[in-house]
């Protein structure tokens, strides 16, 4: 028996219900996360290279970057995060679909 692809077990996953509501409750989570690594990367700088210029510890950038961390950033350290690595913050608002 064939073991199933990441992408069949998550359709499979989303379909079961109460999954669907709490993964998308964790996406901007994950899509912030996503996009601080990103910028990190394209910057050039290790998590070192950029606790450095933040003057944390590189266990702090490691659990900001992770996924699975419960950790809610404040405003601050994303606006800080960004700088250090070259860019701006921009925070935007898109309407949620059949929302009034």
């Amino acid at each position: 028996m064939a073991r199933p692809t990441l992408k069949s077990f998550k359709k499979k996953a989303l379909d079961k219900p109460g999954v669907k509501a709490a993964y998308d409750e964790l996406e901007p989570a994950y899509i912030l996360r996503k996009k601080l690594i990103e910028i990190r990367q394209k910057a050039g700088l290790t998590q070192e290279e950029l606790a450095a210029r933040l003057k944390t510890s590189k266990s702090n950038i490691s659990r900001l970057e992770s996924v699975n961390s419960n950790i809610s950033p404040k405003l601050s350290t994303i606006t800080d995060y960004a700088k250090a690595t070259g860019y701006k913050l921009r925070i935007d608002f898109v309407k949620e679909r059949g929302a009034k």
